[in-house]
């Protein structure tokens, strides 16, 4: 269960993160991460990268089997 909610969680910062920046370099952005360019345009693109990776990161790591990988690592 807590597996699916990292999964989800991390699609969405992904799938947010990566509209936004797609929107911005057309001019529209999503209403609700209009507060990320109030300080500077520079910092809201590192803040919408930053949930890219997250995203991705969140993903990669909820997805893993560690038991599987930890047997198959001490295996000789």
């Amino acid at each position: 269960m807590k597996k699916s909610i990292f999964v989800v969680l991390g699609f969405a910062l992904l799938t947010f993160g990566f509209l936004s920046i797609v929107l911005s370099m057309i001019g529209l952005q999503l209403s609700f991460l209009t507060w990320l360019d109030n300080s500077s345009r520079l910092i809201g693109f590192v803040i919408r990268i930053g949930m890219v990776l997250v995203g991705i990161i969140m993903m990669a790591l909820a997805t893993t089997d560690w038991e599987r990988e930890f047997r198959e690592s001490s295996e000789p």
